[in-house]
């Protein structure tokens, strides 16, 4: 049964076949259809109420005959903090354009290709930032992250996730989160497949506090999507690959991991279309700090400062008077990971592409290059809507270190920072 159940954080159960959900325990003696009970957690046992994450879920075998005889494996290009190349590298801002799609046979696990790390993955902290592509579907091939969470991104070609929870679609202009620990497999959904990946190795993805802005507006829980149960009751051979410690390892199966005819709890994959969200802004005049765009967050131990942020900007109304419309120039403490999913981004309108990646790094100025300002500064100031347009950033508090794919890449643009050797000084001495 294909379907979604709505809402966010919240406890959520469904179930394959009727009755499969034991009623009154999570572990009876004996669980309906003689299923096994196995707890999947995604916090510590002690967590506080709000934050404990877990699911019980209903399977015909138990993971232990899931994870036996894992053998070392190789996906070099997909890589984790703490990572450094070898030999040093121009500093400074950095921006790439799309990768192209391979002419070889990829899966989606294949071709991730990892831009930036930051942090450590065995401290459970920080994340890696970077692109995936695809050429074709994940058969009998498992796949699951016992590092972090995976946030998915679509830019060209949608996927079908395929886990242990049921199945998930997911399209450019949506997201899908993948849990620590959760398995899954991916399916091209109408052909070749590329878009950006978030591995997050902190504290789960949340909705970001509102605070004066209230009960409403930005992303609503609401429009969060987890799927309906469904189950493979298959037996044949397959291949399950973990990737723990910033390795990979993989075993042989003899039947489908994907097992689970039920399930309960608030720790399951999700989806979420971007479109929406309900953007806020400035009614009278100026600018409003980014923060504003926050769709999910992974908090920090630093109060209101977030491991993690997703951010994205979506097509809205400007009516600022008076007011310098695109952002501004900045340095600021997080590192900026930035992607841009359809449509031209307002502060960048040449050299930035669907499918590209930029790197502000903290404390590195940045913003508009000189088309942008120049537009800006001379154009009447009235009402107006961006439109077709989708951008995103993956910031962290921590220094994003790129890679050697990334530092090697041939859309690497080196040219980059000219984009604002056109800023002209308008200084005008001694006049207001």
């Amino acid at each position: 049964m294909a379907g979604y159940l709505s809402g966010f954080g919240n406890e959520f159960e469904s179930e394959a076949l009727p009755g499969a959900l034991p009623k009154g325990q999570n572990s009876p003696q004996r669980c309906p259809y003689g299923l096994y009970a196995e707890q999947l957690t995604g916090s510590a046992f002690t967590a506080p109420q709000g934050a404990n994450r877990r699911s019980w879920l209903y399977r015909i075998r138990p993971s232990v005959l899931h994870a036996r005889n894992f053998l070392a494996t190789d996906l070099p290009l997909w890589v984790s903090a703490p990572h450094r190349t070898e030999g040093g590298h121009a500093f400074g801002q950095m921006r790439w354009g799309p990768i192209a799609l391979p002419d070889v046979p990829l899966t989606f696990v294949e071709g991730v290709r990892s831009m930036t790390t930051a942090g450590d993955a065995d401290a459970r902290t920080g994340m890696a930032a970077g692109v995936y592509v695809s050429t074709r579907s994940m058969v009998d091939e498992y796949f699951y992250n016992a590092d972090g969470e995976l946030l998915i991104a679509p830019q060209q070609g949608g996927l079908v996730l395929d886990a242990e929870f049921g199945r998930m679609g997911v399209e450019p202009g949506e997201i899908g989160v993948v849990p620590r620990g959760v398995k899954f497999r991916v399916a091209l959904q109408n052909g070749p497949a590329r878009g950006y990946l978030c591995e997050n190795y902190g504290a789960p993805f949340a909705l970001p506090s509102r605070g004066v802005i209230g009960a409403n507006c930005l992303a609503n829980s609401r429009d969060f999507q987890t799927p309906v149960a469904s189950f493979e009751d298959s037996e044949r051979p397959c291949v399950l690959t973990v990737k723990w410690g910033g390795r990979f390892y993989a075993c042989e199966l003899n039947h489908s991991p994907l097992d689970v005819v039920a399930w309960h709890g608030n720790y399951a994959p999700y989806k979420y279309d971007l479109r929406l969200f309900c953007p806020v802004g400035a009614l009278l005049f100026d600018h409003p700090d980014p923060s504003i765009f926050c769709v999910l967050t992974s908090p920090s131990l630093q109060p209101g400062v977030g491991d993690i942020d997703f951010v994205i900007f979506p097509e809205r109304w400007q009516v600022a008077e008076h007011t310098f419309r695109p952002p501004w120039f900045h340095l600021n403490l997080m590192s900026e990971f930035m992607g841009l999913i359809f449509g031209a981004y307002d502060a960048k309108p040449e050299g930035f592409s669907p499918g590209g990646v930029s790197l502000h790094n903290a404390m590195l100025p940045h913003g508009p290059d000189a088309a942008a300002f120049a537009a800006a500064t001379s154009s009447t100031v009235e009402p107006s809507k961006l439109e077709n347009t989708l951008a995103f950033m993956f910031e962290t508090r921590l220094p994003q270190h790129p890679t050697d794919f990334a530092l090697t890449l041939d859309t690497l643009q080196e040219d980059y920072p000219a984009c604002w050797d056109g800023l002209p000084k308008m200084f005008e001495g001694g006049r207001p």
